[in-house]
């Protein structure tokens, strides 16, 4: 997969199956446009995702939609949403970007997919432009999840809830996050149980602060954990988002390592303790909590 951030670094020469949009989460329902243009890919044309990037409260970092796309497409082009295509007239987007930059043969887009000038693009005017500028047009069904529409709102109303089993079904992953492995206060060795302080990217959603059963994976190993998402308020008054996890059966050091956290259960929300004895009385309910959650 080639990855490039801008269309205007494009440079692409085949036919090309295109889809476009936030992708936020790559959810299932985006999950069924991928498919869809990877249906066209060919010796003749190449699969394009175009994602339009707002940089804040994501359920996906850009990384970790580039890994989970990886092998999967053969474009990948995060989009910036620059004053230069908010301004761009509908039809001029068809035809300058769409056709004359992308090449696209094949369109694959989402019923509520909007673009250009004022929102003035729709699937209508793409269905309407199809022949003229030389392309197909599918307009894919929303995926649902029971009676409800999975989109990038549901997920994180979800995640708000602290209900990542539900995330996880909207999403067709578990939710997770990557950090890097900080010091902190070393309280939880003081306590006996040596913890991972997780620092995620400052765009990247949290769930709701509490603690989870969550998988870790460290050096390329997945562990089964127990962590707490939220800013410590027993023993800190920075508000420093962290995700302090405990891998059973880990006994290296991860200071400095890149880990990846995924939530799969939701124990508790977090709560301020009267003192350290409270605060380790409960971790102890929070590590059995784990043990079990992963024996069920």
């Amino acid at each position: 997969m080639k990855y490039i951030t801008g269309i205007e670094s494009y440079q692409g020469k085949k036919k090309t199956a295109v889809t476009l949009g936030k992708f936020d989460g790559l959810h299932r329902g985006h999950q069924k446009l991928v498919e869809k243009i990877r249906e066209y890919a060919s010796s003749d044309c190449e699969s394009v995702l175009c994602a339009f990037d707002f940089n804040r409260d994501v359920i996906m970092t850009k990384q970790e939609r580039r890994e989970h796309l990886e092998g999967k497409i053969d474009w990948l082009i995060d989009c910036p949403f620059t004053k230069e295509l908010k301004n761009m007239e509908a039809e001029a987007f068809i035809r300058d970007i769409l056709c004359g930059k992308l090449n696209a043969a094949h369109v694959s887009v989402g019923r509520d997919f909007v673009f250009g000038h004022e929102k003035r693009g729709s699937v209508e005017m793409l269905e309407s432009f199809s022949n003229e500028y030389g392309y197909t047009l599918d307009v894919m069904k929303k995926e649902r999840y029971g009676d409800m529409i999975i989109s990038s709102t549901y997920i994180r109303d979800a995640l708000a809830q602290g209900d990542v089993q539900l995330a996880e079904k909207l999403l067709g992953y578990p939710y997770e996050l990557t950090g890097i492995v900080r010091h902190g206060k070393h309280l939880g060795r003081t306590l006996g149980f040596p913890t991972m302080n997780i620092e995620p990217e400052e765009q990247k959603i949290m769930p709701r602060y509490g603690v989870y059963a969550c998988r870790v994976k460290i050096d390329g190993k997945w562990y089964n954990g127990v962590g707490n998402a939220g800013i410590k308020p027993t023993v800190t008054d920075e508000r420093r988002r962290l995700l302090e996890v405990y891998a059973y059966g880990y006994e290296g050091d991860a200071y400095g390592k890149e880990v990846t956290a995924q939530f799969c259960g939701f124990e508790r929300q977090e709560v301020k303790f009267g003192s350290l004895e409270e605060l380790k009385e409960q971790v102890m309910k929070d590590m059995q909590y784990g043990i079990d959650f992963f024996m069920n």
